[in-house]
């Protein structure tokens, strides 16, 4: 476990260097600039800009300095919101769009793996087809339509919910809905697949020949094996719902880091790009460690070291 251990975290400091290397480069080596405006500021201020910014020397010399600041917990100065460093930022964000995305996952993993597994054991009746049809229309429209569907339902027409905001945590519930459809839909497919493949096992023939109850058999058997594919999409699943989606947080106007994403492109600030990333991939590489973890509970045939 330990061996393994560390060469996940080896993995993962080398996959945090390359991003954050390409994520520098790529802003810094395209067109414009993080002080490029429509109107051309004078080159003496643009010059002191790139001065207080550190982006003045050669890009090389640009590149070390960035990795060693960020190698101490500094992830420097955004050059968009000026004066505001990038930690204090992602600490005012980040737990908004944790907290909507960890909702919305909890309601995709629990409500997909119900849908997928009713669809799977009355397989061929109306529940099986309700339940797929259900899931077909979650994963067929987007967010962006969602959204406002339960706005105009919930919020405006029966009055049971706020429209949007970030006011308690009642304002909550409609955002996640809207981010959890999808992942429910994906969730509920692969369980219904995955399940019928395994409840015809030789293992689970040979335990109901036993005489072990159906009830264990399915939940004590079946279900386990079958949640390996599932698992296997909750990694990436949950570092995309914890970084929040800038769609979902714009329809009900909530202050995460989507739009501070979205800015830091277009803005080309390097330094509120790279620290957004960083949250991002710690995220995914963490949650894939914790799947490679989860599968060795949930299968005992594998093992972590092999």
């Amino acid at each position: 476990m330990l061996a393994f251990l560390a060469r996940r975290l080896t993995a993962m400091c080398g996959v945090l260097f390359c991003v954050l290397t390409l994520t520098f480069l790529l802003l810094r080596l395209s067109p414009g600039g993080p002080f490029t405006r429509e109107r051309k500021l004078p080159a003496v201020i643009e010059q002191q800009l790139l001065a207080k910014y550190r982006l003045d020397g050669p890009l090389w010399q640009q590149y070390v300095d960035y990795l060693a600041d960020v190698a101490r917990g500094d992830l420097r100065l955004s050059t968009k919101y000026r004066d505001r460093p990038v930690r204090e930022l992602l600490a005012q964000s980040l737990p908004v769009s944790a907290l909507l995305g960890g909702t919305a996952f909890l309601l995709a993993v629990s409500s997909g793996i119900w849908l997928g597994s009713i669809a799977a054991i009355r397989r061929g009746t109306l529940a099986d087809t309700g339940s797929m049809f259900l899931a077909l229309g979650l994963i067929s429209v987007p967010t962006f339509v969602t959204g406002p569907v339960l706005v105009l339902l919930f919020a405006l027409h029966l009055g049971w919910l706020p429209a949007g905001g970030w006011n308690s945590p009642v304002s909550l519930l409609l955002p996640a809905l809207a981010l959890a459809g999808p992942a429910t839909a994906s969730i509920a497919r692969l369980t219904r697949t995955s399940l019928l493949e395994t409840l015809e096992a030789p293992f689970l023939r040979t335990a109901r020949a036993k005489g072990v109850s159906e009830g264990r058999v399915l939940y004590l058997h079946a279900l386990k094996i079958a949640l390996l594919p599932v698992v296997s999409y909750l990694g990436p699943l949950a570092a995309n719902l914890l970084t929040g989606s800038i769609v979902v947080e714009s329809i009900f106007n909530l202050p995460g880091t989507g739009s501070f994403f979205v800015n830091a492109i277009l803005n080309r600030d390097v330094f509120l790009l790279g620290g957004v990333v960083l949250v991002y991939c710690v995220l995914l590489v963490g949650m894939n460690l914790l799947v490679d973890l989860a599968y060795s509970w949930l299968d005992p045939r594998i093992r972590l070291e092999s």
